[in-house]
């Protein structure tokens, strides 16, 4: 499926801000299921430097700096892009997740050793016992990843609670587990704890969904979170079946409907738009996105 993509980000001070150094993911990564066919990156006030790098975890960063006072900062992307369905998922030859735990500590392979990275805590996602408790529910002995992954999904879908309002950036994972509500970003973090917490390696998705209006059925948008605004989903790694995606706000296994913009161990290192601002005051952010889908063509 191939869409038409629209990330807009707006800042607007209280003051003039002097100078603004940003940093953005906002190219779709390109890879095996999906193609980049156009880009476009419009930023006002205009600034005399941009730059793009390839950061560590292989995805695209755009950096610029502003040097003239601005009241207002927009960024704008857009994108069309091309996802292709993801092969069903092989459950039966996914391996007991202990055996997966043993072996990411002695494989040494290249994709051995980037899923060995995201084992570990990270600025944003904790371990601990009180997450690897939460996880030993679907993750019982012998089980098999795969199958205890969708398990896991399934349940933080029915037991959490999609509340926009209930949690910021700061929030810890603890006490989304506490409290059983949050964002996207908050029950990805949370899975991707649980996950490391029984030594599993999981990162972190950042990314877009498939646009509400732009589906058919009203009922069958409704049951979609996430979608007008940036999105992310959580990758559990398996010797067997590779990087494999959930998506536990949705209960569902991303496939067309999802764009990836990049990964990292969490939301820190994939965060669309971040900077240093001298000056500036308070200040408000909006972001809007539309992923909309377009007829295949040239």
């Amino acid at each position: 499926m191939r869409y038409d993509v629209t990330h807009t980000t707006t800042y607007t001070y209280s003051d003039a801000v002097a100078v603004s150094h940003n940093v953005g993911h906002l190219l779709p990564r390109p890879g095996e299921r999906q193609e980049l066919h156009r880009l476009e990156l419009e930023i006002e006030p205009s600034p005399p430097t941009v730059r793009w790098h390839r950061d560590y975890f292989g995805n695209d960063v755009v950096y610029f700096s502003i040097r003239e006072p601005h009241e207002k900062l927009v960024v704008t992307t857009r994108s069309r892009v091309e996802v292709a369905p993801r092969p069903k998922l092989d459950i039966e030859g996914s391996p007991p997740f202990e055996r997966v735990a043993d072996r990411v500590r002695s494989v040494r392979s290249d994709e051995g050793l980037a899923a060995f990275e995201m084992v570990w805590a990270s600025p944003f996602v904790a371990t601990g016992e009180a997450f690897a408790e939460y996880a030993r529910r679907s993750f019982t002995p012998g089980r098999r990843l795969a199958e205890a992954l969708l398990e896991l999904n399934e349940r933080m879908h029915a037991e959490f609670r999609y509340d926009p309002e209930a949690t910021s950036l700061a929030t810890p994972i603890g006490e989304v587990l506490e409290a059983r509500h949050g964002v996207c970003q908050d029950f990805a973090h949370l899975m991707i704890g649980c996950l490391r917490s029984l030594g599993l390696p999981a990162r972190y998705v950042s990314g877009y969904l498939k646009s509400a209006d732009a589906v058919a059925a009203r009922s069958e948008a409704e049951e979609w979170v996430g979608a007008e605004a940036s999105h992310a989903w959580v990758s559990a790694w398996c010797p067997v079946n590779g990087w494999i995606d959930v998506d536990p706000t949705n209960d569902v296994v991303p496939s067309e409907r999802h764009v990836t913009l990049g990964w990292g161990r969490d939301y820190d290192d994939v965060s669309p738009l971040k900077g240093v601002t001298h000056g500036g005051g308070a200040h408000d952010v909006a972001v809007e996105v539309q992923a909309l889908p377009v007829e295949a063509g040239p």
